[in-house]
């Protein structure tokens, strides 16, 4: 089975400048995620997809395959995820002649997952023969169903999902859980079809919280370099 690693990362982002050339313990933070993937063993190739010069360059630096040029339609604050992999792996392909099995994207503003993670990842896609793609969480922290509320059209709010009996312990409604963007997996089959992430077909792996911490702030990166000096290395 041939396996291809992709790590896109875009040069612009509003809530913290330049994040993934920001440096986290010392390196570049893309860097954390393309090591990360190196010594997973898992990967015949690993690919970044940038519309930024300085991310190619460093990860050519730190040994990727193939370092993409992403196109200025993928690069907005608008598109889409899966669009962004899919032109990624083809434009691999073509060059490098091979084709995938299974496609597994990391994100490289959530580098506290583990190698093991990624090998749980696509160990768990592997198991599941009629599963399409697999996605990463952890458990959330409110729920839809007990104390996560929305806007309503009569200017008043209520819960997200209400149910029909109501709960009065968190521990009684169903379990939620919040995407954290870490790892994603596909089998080919599916990969190219999709306009999604999720599909009717999608399984889950579930993280602790302190490895789903995903950066989209100042705040977010604090919280994301505490952890990463409290283990004292992400690879």
């Amino acid at each position: 089975m041939t396996r291809i690693c992709t790590i896109c990362a875009r040069g612009g982002s509003k809530g913290v400048k330049n994040k993934n050339l920001r440096e986290l313990l010392g390196i570049p933070l893309i860097a954390h995620s393309i090591m990360q993937a190196q010594k997973s063993g898992l990967f015949d190739v690993i690919a970044v997809s940038s519309d930024s010069e300085d991310i190619l360059q460093v990860a050519m630096e730190y040994g990727v395959d193939f370092a993409i040029k992403r196109p200025a339609e993928l690069a907005t604050d608008t598109a889409a995820k899966l669009p962004v992999i899919q032109h990624c792996v083809s434009e691999v392909e073509q060059l490098s002649n091979l084709q995938f099995d299974m496609m597994i994207d990391i994100d490289a503003t959530s580098p506290l997952r583990t190698i093991e993670d990624l090998k749980n990842a696509v160990r768990m896609l592997g198991q599941h023969e009629d599963a399409y793609n697999l996605i990463t969480a952890a458990p959330a922290r409110r729920s839809p169903y007990f104390n996560l509320v929305e806007d309503r059209a009569d200017g008043y709010v209520g819960l997200s999902k209400p149910l029909e009996t109501a709960i009065f312990r968190r521990q009684d409604a169903p379990k939620s859980y919040d995407m954290n963007a870490s790892i994603y997996v596909w089998n080919r089959d599916c990969f190219f079809n999709e306009q999604s992430v999720f599909t009717d077909k999608t399984i889950l792996y579930v993280m602790p919280e302190e490895r789903s911490q995903d950066i989209d702030s100042e705040l977010d990166f604090e919280i994301v370099q505490l952890l990463a000096e409290k283990r004292g290395s992400l690879v």
